[in-house]
């Protein structure tokens, strides 16, 4: 089974909203910041890629229990891989605030000095 090309077009779509709001961040490096979307991508389609199986085998198991005893481990482990994806953005997201939150007292701190010398 593939994805389609609307699911395709949506995690291209995301990856580049991603990629656009990294390069608004200022004073990050820029390999930081390419590691950051290469976690993003990874994670995103690691995540689509495991919910799309999860959906193909639940239509499979549906209602069958004798299925379902065969592919309930696969289930699970179809979940936790969206689990750790999600976990993986949320600490990518944690990341982001903090050098966002460095570069404002950063900014913040510059201007006062500015301010001071006039």
């Amino acid at each position: 089974m593939k994805m389609n090309v609307d699911t395709e077009l949506v995690l291209e779509s995301k990856i580049k909203d991603f990629s656009d709001l990294l390069t608004q961040i200022d004073g990050v490096p820029d390999k930081k910041k390419k590691l950051w979307l290469e976690i993003y991508e990874n994670a995103i389609a690691d995540r689509q890629n495991s919910y799309y199986l999860f959906q193909a085998l639940v239509e499979i198991v549906d209602g069958k229990s004798t299925e379902h005893a065969v592919h309930g481990k696969t289930l699970a482990s179809y979940i936790e891989k969206m689990s750790k994806a999600n976990d993986q953005l949320i600490k990518l997201a944690e990341l982001i605030a903090k050098s966002e939150t460095k570069n404002d007292e950063i900014n913040s701190e510059e201007m006062f000095k500015k301010i001071s010398e006039k």
